[in-house]
Parts: C-alpha cells; sequence; structure tokens
C-alpha cells in the first residue's frame, strides 16, 4: 500500500476545526450524530483523514477553505449565554455580535451573570491552543462580594482548595477596598473551572455579586467599552502566538449591532493595561 497515500490530508475534525467550524471535540460529536458529509457521503467516525481535493458538508452546507487565524477582544455583558444556542431560549453571545464578523468561537466560557473580556477566534485549533491549562496563562477578575475580607478568610485560595472532591489551585488575591457591606478583589487564576472564583469565595463565606474579567493572559480589556469589538492586530497574534498572517491591518468592529444569524458554537491592537475602574 502507498504510505503517503494512506496517510494524505488531515483528520476530518484537525480540518473542520481548523476552517473554523468548531473545536475538535465538538466537531466529533457532529460527525458522530452524522450531521457530517464526505464526498457525498455521510460519516459516523472522525477517524478519517481528508484533503483541500474532498468535498466536506455540514448540516448541509459545504465548508470552505480555511480561513487565516484570527482573534479579537470582546467586551461580553452581563446577561449573555456564551454558547451558540440556548435550550432556555435566553440571548447569546452570537447574538449580540457585529453581522459582518466571520464565523467565530469563544476561547472559553463566561457565566451568563459573568462580564469582561472575552476572546473569539475563527480557527478552532487557535481556540484549543488558548484554552489549554499547559499554555500558563493567567487570567485576572475584578471581583465584588458580599462580606467582610481578611488575609486569613482568603488564605485558602492562595493555598488551593478542594471542594466537593474538586481541587483548585492556588489563586492570587489582592484586595482592592472594602465599599460598604461588599469588598473589591482583583483574582488571578491559571485554569479555567466552572464558576470556580464564586465557589472557592463562597467556600470562606463571600458572595460574588460581580465578576469582571480584565485580562486573559497578554490580551487586556482595557477600554474597550461593553458591548464592543476590536480585533486583533497580526502583529501581536505574531508577537504572542507565533501566528504569521500578512494580511491587512484588521479593523474595528461596531458594538451592539445583532446579527440577523448566527452558524457557529460553533480592530486594531490590545490594550496593555486593564481598566481597574469599570463602572458600578
Amino acid at each position: 500500500m502507498d504510505q503517503k497515500k494512506e496517510f494524505a490530508g488531515d483528520r476530518i475534525a484537525k480540518k473542520l476545526a481548523r476552517a473554523g467550524v468548531a473545536s475538535r471535540r465538538e466537531v466529533e460529536r457532529m460527525v458522530e450524530a452524522g450531521r457530517v458529509t464526505v464526498n457525498g457521503k455521510k460519516i459516523t467516525s472522525p477517524a478519517l483523514n481528508v484533503t483541500d481535493k474532498d468535498v466536506i458538508t455540514v448540516d448541509g452546507r459545504q465548508v470552505g477553505a480555511a480561513e487565516p487565524a484570527r482573534l479579537w477582544r470582546y467586551h461580553k455583558p452581563s446577561g449573555l449565554v456564551t454558547s451558540a444556542r440556548d435550550e432556555k431560549g435566553r440571548a447569546t453571545v452570537f447574538d449580540r455580535l457585529p453581522e459582518e464578523l466571520p464565523r467565530v468561537m469563544s476561547v472559553g466560557r463566561l457565566d451568563l451573570t459573568s462580564e469582561g473580556l472575552l476572546l473569539l477566534t475563527n480557527d478552532g485549533e487557535l481556540k484549543r491552543k488558548l484554552e489549554l491549562p499547559s499554555t500558563g496563562w493567567v487570567r485576572k477578575y475584578r471581583v465584588r462580594a458580599n462580606g467582610n475580607a481578611s488575609d486569613t478568610r482568603v488564605k485558602p485560595l492562595r493555598d488551593g482548595m478542594v471542594i466537593d472532591g474538586e481541587r483548585f489551585q492556588p489563586m492570587s488575591v489582592d484586595f482592592d477596598k472594602q465599599q460598604g457591606a461588599n469588598v473589591w478583589l482583583t483574582i488571578g487564576l491559571r485554569e479555567g473551572k466552572n464558576r470556580e472564583i464564586r465557589r472557592a469565595l463562597e467556600e470562606v463565606g463571600l458572595i460574588v455579586n460581580r465578576l469582571i474579567r480584565v485580562s486573559y493572559g497578554p490580551f487586556q480589556l482595557g477600554d474597550l467599552e461593553r458591548g464592543g469589538v476590536e480585533e486583533v492586530r497580526p502583529k501581536i497574534l505574531r508577537d504572542q502566538l507565533g501566528i504569521k498572517r500578512e494580511d491587512q491591518a484588521p479593523k474595528s468592529a461596531p458594538a451592539n449591532k445583532p446579527r440577523s444569524r448566527r452558524s457557529s458554537p460553533a480592530s486594531p491592537g490590545i490594550s496593555m493595561r486593564a481598566n481597574k475602574r469599570n463602572k458600578k
């Protein structure tokens, strides 16, 4: 058997992730659900290599060639779900993005009531890379919680803790100010477990009532307005992620222009300082 022919191309999940359809894991689920065809034939196993010559469709729509990897900063408002569709009919992040954006995926998630920096990408491989714990990037949040904080009270967060059998890695915790019955904290962590900060603070008697992500590694929320979207410049992608792209400089997308449709799960620059004066 011709070895080169046998191993030509990429796995279907990698190919579709690179094309911005969804993450590899999500693509595998699509394949197993019978939503993907290759050259007119429905496939049910992701153990398949494909090339640029193969015609691939997802839900009846042909998948085009992979676009250059791109990344956007988005200031997520509270009250939006970070998913392509919501079973309860709630508004999603993707319902609120500008119409001119291509199909994008979120890098990680923010809870319904959480707000602040959410990274978006058109590239499933870049999404996976940015979400990996091995990336080691610190994610910082400004947190308002009901209660009085002290070094003794937050020590378990700094040391690492176990809640309901789940291990939480040590977090950095800095006091910003006490404001009446609430305390403002800046918390940094290197992993993104479900409701991690809320659960950890509740464990020590502090109830979160506002949570704002201000940075994700080197990418900062800065003064990006609520609902605003800005594309990260190609130079930043090259310097921070080693991604080379010789396209024209990206342009800003206007904020709060709802999209009429969204089929995905699937501006210039990056502010280098987090805005610690988010309005209450």
